[in-house]
């Protein structure tokens, strides 16, 4: 599939070196963001959780996209250029609240007697070259990740793991608001997230998963 047609192609940049199931699910999550649209990959997620084995293999899923998100924006504090003051005070802001989540969820692994994912290693490819691609990424990166917690909810059997997934996607959200008013963008431009059919976002990104 040429990037041309994807609807989000700088997610198809994002490199994830990793063979845990949940780098292979994230890498499967982003392509689907990138081919349909962040928002529509939700039901690929639900899915392929609904395979997992329990709550804790959920919350390594979570926690692969919290080391993915820590790292970005941790990286663009120190590379990216042209910020204005406040969207640097944005970006550390958002890189605390990521590593913040990181630190939660293998807590909560922990607790639960399970064993924290290992951090893949994460390429970015150019997207700390300008403010604009940054930004754009960074909106990107946040819808992807509600998509992502949304998908996960309905496979969560314990209720305060879902409680404890709720009080993260709704900050997620948050951030994804934010970057969209420092880009001039509507904060909420829809109602309600749309939702892709089950068997066209798979066909859409099988192409894009790596192996």
């Amino acid at each position: 599939m040429a990037s041309s047609r994807l609807v989000a192609p700088e997610l198809a940049t994002i490199e994830i070196q990793g063979t845990t199931r949940q780098a292979f699910l994230m890498r499967a999550t982003l392509a689907a963001g990138a081919a349909v649209g962040a928002m529509s990959a939700t039901p690929l997620i639900s899915k392929a959780l609904a395979q997992e084995g329990g709550d804790v293999d959920i919350l390594n899923f979570a926690l692969t996209l919290e080391y993915l998100e820590a790292e970005f924006y941790t990286k663009a504090a120190k590379q990216v250029q042209g910020l204005s003051g406040y969207e640097k005070r944005l970006t550390r802001e958002l890189r605390d609240n990521e590593v913040a989540h990181v630190e939660a969820l293998e807590a909560t692994i922990k607790d639960l007697g399970g064993k924290a994912v290992a951090k893949p290693k994460f390429a970015f490819g150019n997207a700390f070259g300008s403010r604009a691609a940054y930004l754009k990424l960074a909106n990107t990166l946040e819808d992807t990740g509600v998509s992502a917690y949304n998908g996960a909810a309905g496979a969560i059997k314990s209720v305060d793991v879902l409680a404890a997934a709720g009080s993260i996607v709704q900050v997620e959200a948050r951030h994804a608001a934010m970057i969209r008013l420092v880009r001039g963008k509507a904060p909420a431009p829809v109602a309600f997230d749309e939702l892709s059919d089950m068997e066209a976002v798979l066909a859409a990104v099988k192409p894009l998963i790596a192996s």
